[in-house]
């Protein structure tokens, strides 16, 4: 427990010495002024802090520190209103596990001249969106509800948690000491479990890898690296999993960014068994799992699965997944009978495609011709980080990740609005490395006056504007369904002078020579915040996703050998229904 020493502080300058202890290094939000007493105690402090132009985005830059530092990251906004315009930003965090804690304030608990005014029990509406959540009600508990709530987060699986500050508590006095932070290792898989993987791993006749954001540890991407290259096993990856392992690494069949009807689906198929490293069905699934066919899946991970309709392993291996993976493949062989010549005709057939359009001349540009250039203008560690939205899918498809959190997308809460808060987050702790957000019209809109928060702290990072003058992703699916076109068109402002209204430099793409020279430019030659408003046009791309595309995987399924199944060596080696505790 906390030591006291005797002497007393403000309850406040514990909680900022709290935060300390943790290695805090950014707070982001917008104090007010149930928060002044903790923005004084911050004034001294080692933490920086930095002043956001909604909760919101404030909630997505802690999330993706949260993201990238395996740290939680910590956000703060005040009672009311700027507590409630966390929600989105908690759930964000909480689906796709990122660490982070948020810290509101809120009127005097003890004794309040005003009544219910902005009153809203916050710490009852963060419930469903945390993992834990508590109003401070004694300095004294400050040290011990600091350490419970960042282990809380930071523990697999990660996600937000929450902790309310009144204002009368924090101007009180306490002698509590901040808890000595110790590591603690993570509980390893059972022996039994690794012994029947292995079994069924060497039963499989064509067994495959799958990727999750789970597995994106770096102890973990280390291992599955050394997995990868010993055992010849082909991956596949899920969007949050990209750049794992390398996406050009010679074994990878690719990102199944659809839920169905890509090439890398025909590879699921051909598969008798899916070796799950890190997937759960937080993010939208990459497959779908059918009762009495193929194929058979193995779940790793550190926690058990969740069941659901379209997901029920028949094994799980639950642990620390990097030693899960180690054990793994201190176990296994490379058996004669894998057999991957199909799945590598179809990785042949997918890089053919996905070079379709990248050198494409039309104008408005066409997504694959955006995707294709960043990537060559990209150094191998430069991070893009996706908003939500219809070019997200041929981001997943087309653009190669060659590092871990290279591409920073959303497939969990998928929400609108996040990239420009993740790229500004990422420009903060990584001010060396080229940083671009990738938007849609209606998404950066959502959060475009933090354009503000990045020309303040003078970032170095180039904002891609896609404008198709719609809600995208929305219109396509509309068309697919069959609905008539209606409500779903935008008219948007000049978005080069709305940049230089905030002192960033802004540009307009004419035509797609235009788009590579400016992208280069801002990339390599100007300094500071850069806008590039890209006029996108979606119609052929969709053309290729509903029509040529679902043609060219019913044509590879038809050359897949017949008879493709579960073995019944696999069959044999999986393991029996349980009814009770052993």
């Amino acid at each position: 427990m906390a030591t006291t020493s005797g002497f007393k502080r403000k309850t406040s300058d514990v909680m900022v010495a709290a935060l300390e202890n943790e290695k805090v290094e950014y707070i982001f939000g917008i104090p007010g002024e149930e928060n002044l007493d903790l923005l004084n105690s911050l004034r001294d402090s080692k933490i920086k802090l930095v002043v956001t132009r909604h909760e919101q985005a404030a909630g997505f830059m802690a999330a993706t520190v949260g993201r990238l530092t395996a740290k939680a990251g910590v956000c703060l906004s005040t009672l009311g209103p700027g507590a409630t315009n966390f929600a989105t930003s908690a759930a964000y965090a909480q689906l796709a596990g990122f660490p982070m804690m948020m810290i509101t304030g809120q009127k005097p608990i003890r004794k309040s001249k005003q009544g219910s005014f902005q009153i809203v029990e916050i710490v009852e509406f963060m419930r469903p969106l945390t993992k834990f959540t508590k109003q401070i009600v004694d300095g004294d508990l400050v040290p011990s509800l600091v350490r419970e709530a960042i282990r809380t987060a930071e523990e697999e699986r990660p996600g937000a948690v929450h902790l309310e500050l009144p204002e009368d508590i924090a101007e009180t006095h306490t002698d509590a000491q901040s808890f000595p932070v110790y590591p603690v290792r993570r509980p390893i898989a059972e022996g039994k479990a690794i012994a029947k993987a292995i079994e069924m791993i060497h039963a499989a006749t064509h067994p495959l890898l799958l990727i999750g954001a789970g597995a994106n540890r770096k102890r973990t991407a280390n291992m599955l690296q050394q997995f990868v290259n010993e055992l010849k096993i082909p991956f596949f990856t899920t969007q949050m999993g990209k750049g794992v392992i390398s996406d050009d690494h010679p074994l990878c069949l690719g990102c199944a960014a659809l839920s169905s009807n890509d090439f890398v689906h025909v590879c699921i198929e051909k598969a008798d068994l899916i070796i799950n490293i890190g997937h759960d069905v937080v993010e939208k699934p990459p497959f779908i799992m059918q009762i009495g066919k193929p194929p058979y899946v193995i779940h790793v991970n550190f926690y058990t699965a969740k069941v659901d309709t379209v997901y029920f392993p028949q094994h799980e291996v639950v642990g620390d997944i990097a030693n899960s993976v180690w054990q793994l493949k201190e176990g296994l062989n490379s058996q004669v009978h894998w057999d991957y010549s199909f799945m590598f005709k179809v990785k042949n057939t997918l890089e053919e495609h996905l070079l379709k359009g990248s050198d494409d001349n039309r104008f408005p540009l066409m997504p694959q011709r955006i995707v294709a250039d960043l990537r060559k203008q990209m150094p191998s560690d430069g991070v893009a980080c996706l908003d939500n939205g219809m070019y997200k899918i041929w981001f997943a498809r087309c653009y190669k990740a060659y590092e871990p959190n290279t591409l920073l997308l959303d497939n969990a809460l998928a929400t609108m609005g996040a990239g420009l808060p993740s790229a500004i987050a990422v420009a903060i702790l990584y001010p060396e490395k080229k940083v671009v957000a990738v938007c849609g019209d209606g998404g950066f809109l959502m959060n475009s006056q933090e354009m503000e928060t990045a020309v303040r702290l003078n970032l170095n990072l180039t904002v891609l504007v896609l404008n198709d003058n719609a809600y995208g992703m929305i219109k396509w699916k509309q068309n697919v369904a069959g609905f008539p076109k209606f409500g779903l068109d935008l008219m948007n402002p000049d978005f080069v002078a709305y940049a230089n209204s905030y002192g960033a430099k802004g540009y307009r793409a004419t035509s797609s020579a235009d788009y590579s020279q400016i992208l280069h430019d801002c990339l390599y030659h100007v300094k500071g915040v850069k806008l590039v408003e890209v006029p996108v046009d979606y119609s052929w791309a969709n053309e290729i996703l509903d029509h040529e595309l679902p043609h060219m995987v019913k044509q590879l399924r038809s050359e897949s050998e017949a008879g493709t199944g579960i073995s019944s060596a696999l069959a044999n080696s999986a393991p029996p229904i349980q009814t009770g505790y052993e």
